[in-house]
């Protein structure tokens, strides 16, 4: 038997003992896309959890740490060295919020999200489509504008996690075919409930994005307790269980 929950944007490598959490998962029926920020951190958290059948490890370039400096030209290079081999990939994309991107990184920004999602658009298998966790923060246009133009839109299976752009945004992401991890935060939002109320059936997820700081010690039954909160949740909002709908499409995405 494989997963019965899967948490499609959570970060194992932030917290304590990601090899014992993921241990604890497996023992909970629960699978997880573990994203992570630097390619640095994804060969390290790859290499701890290369015997973990329930979890995938994405390459990861976080928008914060490409506008800040902490991830720079090298850091864009390797990841999208990565990303050719890897299937799974994130967290990447594009924030334009002023609290957490400094001013004059766009441009630094667009040329790794770039770097990356060309890397994937070129390497991605049609039967075995690569997949992306996209991290997507006043800037979901930009973010497809990017992906359709490097060729990721249509040769990758990519998700945004968290979905907080504009309604006409969404309707774009929605017709280009994205996919969209929900939690338990984003249901907390009149318009997240809203969004969460329209996204098609056959492109729903969960994720949880925890946990809520870096090197921390956690558990996985957290992680399946909020899940099972936002599943409560979007039941109420969609008037329909969707606990088996969404371990379907999470194991459509991730299998093999």
């Amino acid at each position: 038997m494989g997963p019965t929950l899967w948490d499609m944007h959570v970060h194992l490598d932030f917290m304590q003992d990601a090899r014992g959490v993921a241990a604890e998962a497996e023992r909970l029926g629960l699978g997880v896309f573990a994203v992570t920020v630097t390619p640095e951190g994804y060969e390290q958290t790859a290499r701890e959890l290369v015997d973990a059948p329930n979890v995938r490890v994405g390459v990861g370039l976080h928008p914060w740490w490409v506008a800040d400096g902490r991830c720079d030209t090298g850091d864009v290079a390797r990841a999208a060295e990565l990303a050719r081999t890897s299937r799974f990939v994130g967290e990447v994309g594009l924030d334009l919020s002023p609290k957490h991107v400094p001013d004059g990184s766009l441009e630094r920004q667009v040329a790794a999200l770039e770097a990356v999602a060309g890397a994937c658009a070129e390497t991605s298998d049609g039967a075995r489509p690569k997949v992306l966790s996209l991290h997507s923060v006043r800037a979901a246009g930009l973010t497809l504008d990017v992906l359709e133009r490097t060729g990721a839109l249509a040769a990758c299976a990519c998700i945004f996690h968290w979905f907080s752009g504009t309604s006409d945004e969404l309707h774009r992401a929605v017709k280009a075919g994205c996919w969209f991890s929900v939690n338990e935060m984003m249901l907390r939002t009149r318009r997240g409930r809203e969004y969460a109320r329209q996204l098609p059936a056959s492109r729903l997820l969960l994720e949880t994005d925890l946990p809520p700081g870096e090197d921390v010690p956690f558990a996985a039954g957290e992680i399946v307790a909020q899940l099972e909160r936002t599943l409560e949740q979007l039941a109420a909002i969609r008037g329909a269980d969707v606990s088996q709908l969404a371990c379907d499409n999470a194991q459509l995405l991730l299998a093999g």
